[in-house]
């Protein structure tokens, strides 16, 4: 069911978020389009609205701490924690880093993951879904379950195939069409 948010989001951006040119997507794919994701999910509007979608659907499926690879996910879980908390059923945020950070804690997960938690995985655009499937495989090697994978944008490159085929439960808010079309789910 669309609502008038989500009718929003899409009309937001399709303003702000799509850029036309030669492109290299984190995937090593060229692109004559190019979102950034960042322009909306940094917007308070954009972070807002994304923020309440996505805390309904991880209700939904029983997360109790959502994150993902820093920088996509970023301004994504901490919009979710914050609906989250305005909501009064609190689910904490979590950031994977690329890397082990080689000061202070050194840890790869920051944020207040739990071992053994129920967790979703958010990203703002997915192509081939390596940097989710970096991120599941991080959470899981915690003694984390995910069961939930959620995305702004799917380009349908197979990346959502990939994450089902994994059985993991996936869902895009957004998709795009080959030649750049973005439409609600």
């Amino acid at each position: 069911m669309t609502t008038d948010n989500d009718e929003r989001l899409l009309e937001i951006f399709k303003e702000h978020a799509i850029l036309h040119g030669d492109f290299t997507l984190s995937s090593g794919l060229k692109t004559s389009y190019y979102f950034d994701g960042r322009m909306i999910t940094l917007w308070p509007e954009g972070a807002y609205l994304i923020g309440r979608r996505i805390f309904r659907m991880l209700v939904e499926a029983g997360a109790e701490a959502v994150g993902g690879m820093t920088l996509g996910a970023d301004p994504m879980v901490a919009a979710v924690a914050v609906v989250s908390h305005l909501e009064g059923k609190p689910i904490p945020a979590f950031i994977v880093r690329g890397e082990v950070k080689g000061h202070g804690t050194q840890k790869r997960i920051e944020g207040p993951l739990k071992a053994g938690a129920r967790v979703a995985i958010v990203d703002d655009v997915i192509t081939t879904g390596g940097s989710v499937l970096r991120a599941i495989e991080t959470v899981e090697a915690e003694g984390c379950r995910v069961v939930k994978v959620v995305v702004l944008l799917d380009r349908q490159q197979g990346g959502a195939d990939e994450i089902r085929r994994g059985g993991y439960d996936f869902s895009a808010i957004l998709t795009a069409d080959e030649s750049g079309e973005v439409s609600l789910v």
